[in-house]
């Protein structure tokens, strides 16, 4: 039998990103996932400098054997249409693969690992938990992106009026003339959203690798316009090399329309498993970590007591952070003629494009990083013969 702490299911950031906050507040931390690291992500794969600075990452130790491209612009229009390129003066962004990003946060955390080691059992046993018949812990944290199976135990999956994103892409390996024959920058990612408003698609040059993909909230027709997006790539002169024709599949809830479940008895959800990704971009990765970080400061705080009612300020520090779901989007109310006008018209807009879809809807230039306090050093027992909060009565 094991024990610990904290349970922890899923190494992505946002699991990750809990318990190197946690084990640094002196938390007996544990992560299991089903997949064995470093493993492939699909993710289009950038971060904002907010996300740098909450998680403090050395850039230059990080950069060092990884990818990790500045991004100055972007290329921003309707699929089929005319394109707007908007620069700027600093690195906005910075791409990076996941393979390496997710395998780098979880190795600095400091929590133990068990990685291939998929959730198969999860049982209540007085104020703890049994997992897999043969861990113990105090509280378990669902970190396994939209399919997490800790979210599914709580019921927070598929809610009533929730909205999900389908999307295919590809992230490959291309020699280096072969991607300089195209007209793909490193630091200019292209976005080409749909007539309707209802997705978009991106091709993204980061080192060797070009990544390309497309998600919908509407999930027809997707691996026609998928293709679609290729030719037009291929048509414009943006890739002059193959492309695989096996995309990958995934899926992700976005924070808009429901009040996701994030809490329970000792158990909390971060990141996709909660449903938190931005509802205009779909973007996961900075909601992901800033609610892994909210989540370890709440259980911080509890001191041993991780009922609901002492879990509970967590879904409304989330609430806080990301603001209120909205209930409706331009989808729900304009007609579909009216969409496509108005896609028309505003991403050909430099201004639009520039202040609203950018830095807006994808950069959240608007959102400081996330800064908590330091965790307590007393907090962790290590000082002074204090005791930790992290203790509770064992499994007998």
């Amino acid at each position: 039998m094991q024990t610990c702490d904290v349970l922890i299911v899923g190494g992505g950031p946002g699991g990750s990103s809990c318990a190197w906050r946690l084990r640094r507040a002196g938390a007996d931390v544990l992560v299991i996932d089903r997949k064995t690291f470093p493993r492939d992500k699909v993710c289009a794969g950038w971060v904002t400098p907010q996300v740098v600075e909450t998680l403090q990452i050395d850039t230059a130790e990080y950069a060092r054997g990884r990818v990790f491209q500045p991004i100055t612009g972007f290329c921003t229009g309707v699929l089929g249409g005319a394109e707007v390129l908007s620069r700027y003066d600093r690195p906005m962004s910075y791409g990076i693969r996941r393979c390496e990003f997710d395998q780098y946060l979880l190795a600095r955390s400091g929590a133990r690992v068990l990685d291939g080691t998929p959730l198969q059992s999860l049982e209540r046993r007085g104020s703890r938990w049994l997992v897999n018949g043969q861990i113990e812990a105090a509280v378990v944290i669902g970190a396994g992106g939209h399919f997490c199976p800790v979210a599914r135990s709580l019921g927070a999956r598929q809610l009533p009026g929730s909205l999900v994103v389908a999307a295919q892409e590809i992230e490959f390996a291309v020699p280096i003339e072969g991607l300089n024959r195209g007209t793909i920058r490193g630091d200019t990612p292209e976005l080409y959203f749909c007539e309707d408003l209802l997705g978009y698609g991106w091709c993204f040059r980061k080192g060797d690798y070009l990544n390309i993909g497309l998600g919908r909230t509407d999930a027809e027709g997707l691996t026609d316009r998928v293709a679609a997006l290729v030719e037009l790539l291929k048509n414009r002169g943006k890739i002059r090399c193959e492309v695989p024709t096996r995309f990958h599949g995934h899926a992700y809830q976005l924070y808009e329309r429901v009040v996701p479940t994030l809490v329970a008895d000792g158990t909390l959800l971060v990141g996709d498993a909660a449903g938190l990704a931005y509802s205009q971009s779909g973007e996961g990765i900075r909601p992901a970590v800033e609610s892994g970080l909210l989540a370890a400061e709440v259980i911080t705080e509890a001191g041993g007591d991780y009922s609901l009612a002492r879990l509970e300020p967590y879904a409304r520090r989330v609430a806080e952070r990301l603001g209120t779901p909205r209930t409706s989007g331009p989808a729900d109310w304009l007609p579909a003629s009216w969409l496509r006008f108005a896609a028309a018209r505003l991403l050909a807009s430099r201004t639009f494009a520039k202040r609203v879809v950018l830095e807006r809807w994808f950069l959240h230039t608007h959102e400081p990083a996330l800064r908590l306090a330091e965790p307590d050093a007393v907090a962790s027992g290590s000082h002074k013969g204090e005791r930790s909060p992290f203790h509770a009565d064992r499994v007998s």
